[in-house]
């Protein structure tokens, strides 16, 4: 049953990816479809002990088109592919569409929405459906069985078959677009009440803006429109010739050398750790060097260097120099007024 669920799965994309091209909602056009590829008779062949089971199988994969996260056009397709084979279905008596109670606000929405547009034919599908009594509501979508360890399958949801996300779709909606134009209207009237017992009123107080729900609503439309003329262009540049991936590699190429040639150009700034380690070279000494080993460098001891840096005066520097008792008594041979020698590594 794995198996012919995925070739059910596959038709069922194929016929919508027939009805998603149309951009239409209309039945007229997903019929003339559903004729072209007799559609129909995907039920032949099947055995009398094996109809229920595969009727159950496809109206389980059918319905999963008619809720989210697919676009309206999509869950529009996917229920009138519900109604076409719930009808053409040859098991007697007929297999209730499994619809969890979770779902049902979504299809309340959806309906809600048809009926906004005006789309008429889904609203009598829909219906059709309720008045048939097509619908059987279960607590789960999939069918539970006690003490049962089964791992489901998760199937892949087809990638252009959803719509894509937008903020300002799911924000402004019908039932906001009402609130606001009642709260509008009740601010206007309190405005006016209040500008009218004023003196003299005046039209820089008045903070109206009349056109504030349909010019909110518009700007909703055009960002949807323009979302979708996006969408269709990014379509055809991938349709079309497009970019090779030779070009595509000289591209990345360019761009990164353009990022080492900014990176080498700007002179690096050592840190404060490092700076000791930076040897000063003077431009007279960039010649040749002398020797052909490796050139040392000599430095001065820490004590040479503070007695050349630093500057004491006479009576200080007696009094620093001078030994100390203790200094008498942590050295071995002692000899008072001597001077302590300072021994400086010989150049060899």
């Amino acid at each position: 049953m794995n198996l012919s669920g995925k070739q059910v799965k596959s038709d069922c994309e194929e016929l919508l990816g027939r009805f998603q091209q149309t951009d239409s909602v209309r039945f007229e056009v997903f019929s003339k479809i559903w004729r072209e590829m007799k559609f129909s008779e995907i039920f032949y062949g099947t055995v009398k002990r094996e109809k229920r089971a595969f009727s159950r199988l496809i109206l389980d994969t059918a319905c999963r088109f008619f809720l989210p996260p697919f676009s309206f056009q999509i869950r529009v397709g996917g229920l009138y592919l519900l109604h076409s084979l719930y009808q053409c279905q040859t098991a007697s008596p007929s297999e209730q569409i499994r619809l969890a109670l979770k779902d049902w606000e979504e299809v309340k929405k959806f309906e809600r929405d048809a009926m906004d547009a005006q789309h008429l034919d889904v609203i009598y599908i829909l219906r059709q459906l309720m008045f048939h009594k097509a619908f059987h509501f279960t607590a789960m979508p999939a069918p539970l069985t006690f003490n049962k360890k089964r791992k489901v399958e998760k199937t892949a949801l087809c990638e252009k078959f959803m719509e894509r996300a937008s903020r300002p779709q799911e924000l402004i909606n019908t039932e906001l677009l009402e609130e606001l134009s009642n709260i509008h209207e009740i601010y206007e009237k309190l405005k006016t009440s209040v500008l009218s017992e004023t003196e003299q009123p005046s039209s820089s107080v008045s903070l109206i803006r009349k056109d504030l729900v349909p010019q909110l609503r518009g700007t909703v439309v055009d960002f949807y429109e323009w979302q979708q003329r996006k969408d269709r262009t990014d379509e055809d540049e991938d349709n079309g010739e497009g970019s090779s991936p030779q070009q595509e590699c000289s591209k990345r190429a360019e761009r990164l050398a353009s990022i080492k040639s900014k990176a080498y150009g700007q002179t690096a700034e050592a840190s404060k750790s490092r700076r000791h380690r930076q040897v000063e070279v003077d431009s007279a000494e960039a010649g040749p060097s002398r020797s052909s080993g490796h050139s040392k460098i000599h430095k001065l001891s820490l004590k040479a260097r503070a007695g050349k840096n630093v500057m004491i005066s006479g009576d200080t520097w007696t009094e620093a120099t001078a030994t100390t008792n203790i200094n008498r008594l942590t050295s071995l041979d002692f000899v008072p007024g001597e001077k302590p020698e300072i021994y400086r590594k010989s150049k060899r």
